[in-house]
């Protein structure tokens, strides 16, 4: 006898099946708009979302920083506190800055033969990688390092796993690593673009690129001063690591003639590439943001500030050369130079040291008449 409580199915009906919404497909951020994307290494001393206000004060788009001192290993904890990483994502966000990007630290040598020199390296870099991801940098550029007289086969293989190990393990979401070209200094691993394609190839399914630095390239003995030369060198580029992997510019001149392989930064038109030189390679089709280039592609400077102003004259010049009118290019502010931020702030910190060392004085001298009294009080 058939129970009275069990009841027949209801028929199957497709639209009752649970269905996922779907993934959203990535956005590109919004510096990949096509538009040019100057930058400059800016400072973060004092307070590291102050580095941001410099960039837009300059007149950049862009900007480049160090996450941490770059001529120190880190002492304690080498991460950034998550509300300072926070309240700089969003400064950023609201001055639209974009690409950041992080520069390591100096110290670091992952070609090292030295193992506690490597290892200590290794740890470097990883910290780097910890901080750039919890910023929110889009890309962190690294020297390769140098092999100390080692086989430079031996160097690469070095370097390339040494990334692998500072990663592993680690989300780095849309951070990027990019190994920068070199002069050719001393060991450096780095002065010829195969060299550079040799790490790459090493470093596994780790989201590699590159940083082309200007004078670097020329310095490590090709010519980017001409247009031939231009374009010898881009096709070597190319041939090598690819343009498309150049994700940062470095634009800087040089203090050292072509293949000095001694690294000495200059103003832009002031050394010895030129100003015309950066006027094709900033208007160059497959170097800038249009249709043969890649859309965000950052052009980073790295130049010194010999006279208040260098800093703002030279990313103007970059506007000037790719044709931008002041109009049109991000508002600099006029007379702000990042030498005279830190008078300023080198003054500050002198006047809080001062009162301290005042007021610790003034104790001092307060609690010895106190002893005296209490003394005296004894006799």
């Amino acid at each position: 006898m058939a129970d009275p409580l069990i009841r027949t199915e209801p028929a199957y009906d497709a639209s009752d099946e649970y269905r996922p919404e779907p993934v959203p497909i990535p956005q590109p951020p919004a510096w990949q708009d096509g538009s040019f994307r100057i930058g400059i290494h800016t400072s973060i001393a004092g307070d590291i979302a102050g580095a941001l206000d410099s960039a837009a004060k300059l007149g950049a788009n862009a900007l480049q920083i160090f996450s941490a001192s770059p001529r120190m290993w880190p002492g304690g904890s080498a991460r950034i506190a998550e509300a300072d990483a926070a309240r700089f994502r969003a400064r950023r966000a609201e001055l639209a800055l974009g690409p950041l990007v992080i520069h390591d630290n100096y110290l670091i040598n992952l070609a090292s033969p030295e193992r506690v020199m490597r290892t200590r390296s290794i740890q470097a870099f990883h910290d780097e990688l910890v901080r750039a991801v919890s910023l929110g940098a889009d890309f962190l550029v690294a020297h390769p390092g140098s092999g100390l007289g080692s086989d430079k086969d031996q160097a690469i293989t070095e370097i390339a796993e040494g990334l692998r190990h500072a990663a592993k393990g680690m989300k780095l979401g849309s951070l990027r690593i990019l190994i920068e070209n070199t002069s050719g200094m001393g060991t450096a691993v780095g002065a010829r673009f195969e060299e550079i394609k040799a790490i790459l190839d090493q470093t596994g399914d780790l989201p590699m690129g590159v940083c082309l630095d200007t004078a670097h390239t020329f310095e490590a003995g090709y010519d980017i001063t001409t247009e031939e030369g231009l374009e010898a060198t881009l096709a070597a580029v190319d041939r090598s690591v690819g343009l498309s992997r150049v994700h940062v510019l470095h634009v800087n001149d040089s203090k050292t003639p072509l293949g000095s392989r001694v690294d000495r930064h200059e103003n832009i038109g002031h050394g010895k590439i030129g100003l015309a030189a950066f006027g094709r390679i900033l208007n160059h089709a497959r170097l800038g943001p249009g249709l043969q280039g890649l859309p965000g592609r950052a052009f980073i400077l790295e130049t010194p500030i010999d006279e208040p102003g260098d800093d703002r004259r030279n990313v103007r010049a970059l506007w000037d050369l790719v044709g931008v009118s002041v109009r049109q290019a991000p508002k600099a502010e006029d007379g702000f130079s990042m030498t005279k931020a830190k008078k300023k702030e080198k003054a500050l910190t002198q006047r809080t040291q001062r009162t301290q060392r005042a007021q610790s004085k003034k104790q001092s001298l307060k609690g010895a008449k106190a002893k005296a009294r209490k003394s005296k009080g004894r006799k």
